[in-house]
């Protein structure tokens, strides 16, 4: 979710909690799992639909933040997002998200995920909050000052994070990193660990994947169970 502010384009970001299993205490942007709903509100023509559709809902259920329009959905169902839907007379917003990334966790990962990325633009006259639970924190913040934040060791992203704000840190505004966004095609990452001949390990990515290089630092050590290589830093 991105936004024009007056230092430049700011991004939103959530503070997970320490209690949680996945990235505990990392600045993160909002997301989840896709739920069974999330398939039947997708437009059936769209191959990433469930994924879309997951993306909006999750970025409600973290952030209160709730990209829909009128009129309110023709499917009937039991869930809080599907409840809202209706209490508000909205639909998911499809047009809003445009894909931005896939990434795959390496295979000796010992738990793996396939992540779908999107970008939109903030909806109007909406602010975000932080549930409390999964979230104890949400922000507006420039790209790189997350990365410096980070940096400084005073925040701790997971690598594919670290990677995203680097594209998005290219942009000055919204409308620029949008039509970046749509004009780039989406090339699927899973990292491939390598070392650096020093004792430290090294991921590589595919250049073609846009990120201004196929090797990166993967910073600190992987937290005990955490899926990507790098995770801290």
């Amino acid at each position: 979710m991105l936004r024009d502010g007056a230092g430049g384009i700011e991004v939103l970001m959530i503070c997970r909690a320490l209690e949680v299993a996945f990235a505990s205490g990392a600045l993160v942007f909002p997301g989840g799992r896709v739920e069974t709903t999330d398939a039947l509100l997708a437009l059936p023509e769209d191959p990433l639909g469930g994924f879309r559709i997951a993306a909006i809902r999750e970025a409600w259920e973290e952030s209160g933040l709730l990209l829909a329009h009128p009129p309110g959905p023709d499917l009937t169902g039991e869930g809080e997002f599907l409840a809202r839907l209706h209490a508000s007379g909205l639909r998911p917003d499809h047009a809003a998200l445009t894909h931005f990334a896939h990434w795959i966790t390496p295979e000796r990962s010992p738990k793996r995920f396939d992540t779908h990325f999107f970008v939109a633009a903030a909806p109007e006259g909406q602010e975000p909050v932080h549930d409390g639970h999964e979230a104890v924190e949400a922000l507006w913040i420039r790209p790189e000052d997350a990365l410096a934040e980070a940096e400084a060791g005073r925040r701790t992203l997971v690598f594919p994070t670290r990677l995203n704000l680097l594209r998005l840190a290219r942009h000055g505004n919204v409308t620029e990193a949008l039509e970046a966004a749509r004009a780039a095609p989406v090339v699927t990452v899973m990292p491939e660990p390598i070392s650096d001949g020093n004792g430290g390990t090294l991921l590589r990515i595919p250049e073609a994947a846009g990120y201004g290089a196929s090797i990166f630092p993967a910073k600190d050590r992987p937290a005990m169970g955490g899926p990507w290589p790098g995770q801290a830093g």
